[in-house]
């Protein structure tokens, strides 16, 4: 008999006629194990109420997955997220339920090492007061005067904040800018680093050392706020701030105190504190700041690939086979796994 699969009810905008249509790239895997229903998640207690007899959980967006939904998953072996990111899950509640939590890791690396060089890039040539300056009408030649205040990239150096498969990625593309790069990073060993040509360093010497800080690390209790006034005023005047991982592992109140008083010269910000940020939050104004809408991971390959994905590593887990991307592999399932390759021992969504 085919398990029972529940999905969050996807946004108005996304919704179909039949399941079959709407989940058709994840049902390539899923259909022969499970049978898939939707359950409308209004508020909390309706989406736990309509999943507490399911088998797997596929989400990427809406209700957080937090304990007190969690210890209502009553048969719920393995939740399925089609992203980098496990921010909407609590892991150590589905850790401690028996239940495996997977992502995809690996997906869209690329893309997001693309974003966070076009970021870097743009903030190190100013390109939005550079924009400004060119179509304004009357301040073409005010480009020229605030660049040559700005040194060159060759030989600067690009620190990165956490060393897993996007940082790497990052760091290739910078050397090829003729960068320096240094990563911190207390789950990699240093070895590994240097094996990427890049200088481990430790977390202080980062943010004294870097004229380019680029995060890339999961958001957690370890991270948040791990950039804050006490982290800004250690680093370099001038220092550039790319962030294309988490929005609330910078402490935007002391990134804007900091991008005020020229501490911090430029920033590039995939990712905010609140998103969609509130109309009047001061760095959507800021003339050396440039915001993407959490785009960086978004191209035709992104979403048809994770949800493809998402399908595999849950009817792996309902097959009775260990994920390939277990994000807390020290879970004791419920129904005992087949341990068919060594599994990745990831602290996360290491970006």
């Amino acid at each position: 008999m085919n398990k029972k699969l529940v999905a969050m009810q996807l946004p108005p905008a996304a919704q179909v006629a039949a399941l079959s249509e709407k989940y058709a790239l994840e049902l390539e895997a899923l259909a022969p194990v499970a049978d898939l229903i939707e359950v409308p998640s209004p508020t909390p207690s309706a989406f736990a109420e309509g999943a507490a007899g399911a088998d797997a959980i596929i989400t990427s967006w809406g209700v957080q997955l937090d304990d007190t939904i969690i210890s209502k998953l009553e048969k719920c072996v393995v939740i399925g997220l089609s992203s980098v990111g496990v921010d909407m899950v609590d892991v150590d509640a589905a850790t401690r339920a028996g239940i495996v939590v997977t992502n995809t890791p690996d997906v869209f690396i690329e893309e997001v090492a693309d974003h966070a060089l076009m970021l870097l890039l743009a903030a190190a040539r100013r390109a939005k007061q550079m924009d400004a300056f060119a179509t304004s009408g009357g301040d073409w030649r005010k480009g020229r005067p605030l660049l040559n205040h700005i040194p060159r990239l060759m030989g600067q150096t690009l620190g990165l904040l956490s060393f897993g498969n996007v940082a790497r990625c990052t760091a290739k593309r910078a050397k090829a800018f003729g960068m320096h790069v240094a990563a911190y990073d207390p789950y990699v060993s240093e070895l590994t680093i240097s094996e990427h040509g890049v200088e481990p360093v430790a977390f202080g010497e980062l943010l004294e050392r870097a004229d380019y800080l680029s995060v890339h690390s999961p958001h957690n209790q370890e991270t948040e706020h791990l950039l804050n006034a006490a982290a800004f005023e250690r680093m370099k005047d001038g220092v550039v701030i790319i962030n294309t991982a988490r929005g609330p592992i910078i402490d935007e109140a002391a990134l804007i105190a900091a991008l005020g008083s020229g501490k911090v010269g430029a920033a590039g910000l995939d990712v905010l504190e609140q998103e969609p940020p509130a109309p009047d939050n001061p760095l959507l104004a800021m003339d050396n700041v440039l915001v993407t809408p959490h785009v960086a991971s978004a191209t035709s390959r992104m979403r048809p690939t994770a949800r493809r994905r998402v399908g595999r590593e849950v009817a792996m887990v309902l097959r009775g086979l260990w994920p390939m991307s277990c994000v807390n592999p020290t879970v004791l399932p419920k129904t005992p796994l087949t341990r068919w390759q060594p599994v990745s021992m990831q602290r996360g969504p290491n970006r």
